[in-house]
């Protein structure tokens, strides 16, 4: 039996030490074998036209660029190897679950990540570049050149909303304003059509599908609007960044389940999203038969003037009376820093709005602050208060004479009145 079994190759003759076995085990891992040194990608640096033929000298692969592949590709020689396959792939083969690839994006691959043009490219255009129709058209073709976009560059309102809405199957709510709500709703139901239906404030958001066949609309929901001022804007009252996109693509996924007649649709549903508790809620709606629009006896039978119906523009014969003489125009403020005769300015917006845009000199004191706040405007003479287009600042004038600042001025039209007449320069928001 000598010479054979797991003795080999040392036969029951040789006498060797234990230590002397173990320096010959090692020595072999040392020195592997050729077709071992080829595997793991070493045969190639005892061959010196070897990186020619290769398209040049191998790089280290990026620690993220895969996973684990035993114990060689943890090694220097694996991971060369690995490197050299990917590489090989990324030329122009095809790679199982990406499809072909462009020369282009094969260098990006390589730094370890794909840079796709995202769908918000326009987000990088300034107010002075190419209208965000335009923008937001160029990237949804850019992403899929086979779906048509259709824009219409103007105002939705009372006079337009039927005939633009009447040719589309769907509609899609994106608003964030009380009176374009009402007025898209409305149209929806007079036209029969859909209204996939979202909003979002802070870190909350709400999904519906109103207008449907037997479902509830809006206005079931919401019979009457709120108080001007009493619910903030986006732009007054922030929103977290992230939850448009998650909002709009539950508003997308909708109108894609009505397209296809599958699933069962936010129709008498309301879905609410808390984006700071990462939970989802879910309302059951009726349709109300006592709904002006959608009920069993409808006395809104027609577009109406939205702006007036949410209280924001005044009915026709207050508009024509004067405004009050105690108000202040941007032209006479702009007169009198001119001539040095510097007022105290009073912005009562938020802080992301002062950020946005400003006027020089202003002071910024939310208005939600002013009553606790009122004691750093002691001593102060004539004020002049401004928000963004005058109805919070009214309220801030109401409230600073009640305290007894009797020279607490309001700008008329806010500082959107001050951008057209005085600096175009400042963006709008």
């Amino acid at each position: 039996m000598a010479g054979c079994g797991r003795s080999w190759p040392f036969s029951s003759t040789t006498t060797t030490s234990a230590s002397s076995r173990r320096k010959r085990r090692r020595s072999r891992r040392e020195t592997p074998s050729a077709s071992s040194r080829r595997w793991r990608g070493e045969a190639y640096r005892d061959d010196p036209g070897a990186d020619q033929r290769r398209g040049g000298p191998l790089q280290p692969a990026p620690d993220h660029a895969g996973g684990r592949h035993g114990r060689a590709a943890q090694a220097e020689g694996g991971q060369r190897a690995l490197h050299r396959r990917r590489r090989s792939r990324l030329a122009g083969r095809d790679v199982p679950g990406r499809g072909r690839r462009r020369p282009d994006r094969d260098r990006r691959l390589r730094r370890g990540r794909l840079q796709q043009p995202a769908a918000a490219d326009h987000s990088r255009h300034t107010r002075r570049g190419p209208p965000k129709l335009d923008s937001a058209r160029d990237s949804l073709a850019a992403i899929n050149p086979e779906v048509r976009v259709d824009t219409h560059n103007v105002a939705l309102s009372s006079s337009n909303a039927l005939d633009l809405f009447r040719e589309y199957d769907i509609i899609v709510d994106g608003t964030d304003n009380f009176p374009t709500r009402y007025l898209v709703n409305d149209a929806c139901v007079l036209l029969g059509k859909p209204n996939c239906y979202g909003s979002i404030f802070r870190f909350e958001g709400q999904a519906s599908v109103f207008g449907a066949t037997g479902g509830p609309c809006y206005r079931c929901l919401y019979p009457e609007p709120p108080p001007p001022g009493l619910v903030p804007s986006c732009a007054e009252g922030g929103v977290l960044g992230i939850l448009p996109g998650v909002v709009g693509t539950i508003q997308a996924t909708e109108a894609v389940k009505l397209i296809m007649g599958a699933g069962e649709p936010l129709i008498g549903r309301f879905l609410i999203y808390d984006a700071l508790r990462m939970r989802f809620r879910e309302l059951k709606l009726r349709k109300d038969p006592d709904c002006p629009v959608c009920g069993e006896h409808p006395t809104v039978t027609a577009l109406i003037d939205y702006d007036q119906f949410c209280g924001i523009a005044p009915p026709a014969s207050a508009a024509a009376d004067p405004p009050p003489s105690d108000d202040a125009t941007v032209e006479q403020l702009k007169a009198r820093l001119d001539q040095r005769d510097e007022p105290f300015i009073l912005d009562v917006r938020e802080p992301q709005e002062y950020q946005i845009c400003n006027i020089p000199g202003s002071t910024l004191i939310p208005l939600g602050d002013l009553p606790s706040r009122l004691h750093e405007l002691e001593g102060r003479g004539e004020m002049i208060v401004h928000c963004k287009s005058g109805a919070r600042s009214a309220k801030a004038v109401k409230l600073l004479r009640e305290a007894g600042f009797a020279q607490a001025k309001n700008l008329r039209g806010g500082i959107l009145r001050w951008i057209d007449a005085v600096d175009p320069t400042l963006p709008k928001y």
